[in-house]
């Protein structure tokens, strides 16, 4: 199961590629914004050293994410926020990088506190050997890295991804590929935190057990504890207010 930040929907190596991750990035960090036009193609493409049929390339790219409209005889115009696919594997890999930081983070624990409870309670009424073969991996795997952050955020994201696997909902699995991204960003950030590991590690065994035990409440309940206090540890790591990272 990949890790969000390597699972681009465009590849990286041709170059068209390249230009859409430019301006996909330079767009969300404010350097092209809402409504103002890009530059005519041939002063883009001279700035940028490419092809008008890459530089388009890579426009019908970014179109596709909701970030620019192509208009003939207009120009290229970015799209307001609002039209942004804020879901989007590559916009959120570039709202990650971009910052700030804060917001970002808020956003995606709101989600995640929205999202994961009840897909912890679906996985345990519907999750089969097969599918808690996955999360009982993860598990054992976050257990054998210890407090090695590094070492330990690739079995944590692998370990919430398999819950939405667990819950028999192809869109919910679905959702968890596109915010693979953000989950290892949260929990890095979480997991940073003097101690985290001690409490997060029987925090997620409680989580195990409950699904693998049909527990729906418990499980529900085990998941929400275990975001409570990653909110906690995030609000300490940033040094933020309570209002700006989810209860």
């Amino acid at each position: 199961m990949k890790i969000g930040r390597n699972d681009r929907t465009y590849s990286r190596r041709s170059l068209h590629g390249q230009v859409a991750h430019q301006l996909g990035f330079d767009i969300i960090r404010g350097v092209w914004k809402p409504g103002q036009l890009l530059p005519r193609e041939e002063k883009l493409g001279s700035d940028l050293h490419v092809s008008r049929t890459a530089l388009r390339e890579a426009i019908k790219i970014l179109a596709a994410k909701g970030l620019v409209e192509p208009r003939p005889k207009i120009g290229t115009r970015v799209c307001p926020r609002r039209n942004w696919n804020m879901l989007d594997p590559d916009v959120i890999a570039w709202r990650s990088d971009a910052g700030p930081v804060d917001r970002f983070v808020r956003d995606m624990l709101d989600l995640r506190h929205i999202l994961e409870p009840q897909a912890a309670a679906l996985a345990a009424s519907r999750a089969t050997p097969e599918t808690l073969a996955p999360l009982k991996r993860a598990y054992a795997d976050m257990a054998a890295a210890g407090d090695n952050i590094e070492a330990s955020a690739e079995p944590d994201v692998r370990f919430h991804l398999s819950i939405l696997a667990a819950t028999d909902n192809e869109i919910l699995e679905s959702l968890g590929e596109v915010i693979a991204t953000s989950l290892e960003t949260t929990i890095k950030l979480s997991s940073s935190h003097p101690g985290a590991f001690r409490l997060a590690l029987p925090q997620h065994k409680d989580v195990l057990d409950a699904i693998e035990g049909r527990d729906s409440e418990g499980a529900e309940r085990a998941m929400r504890n275990l975001l409570v206090d990653a909110a906690d540890n995030v609000r300490a790591v940033l040094n933020v207010s309570p209002t700006l990272v989810a209860e």
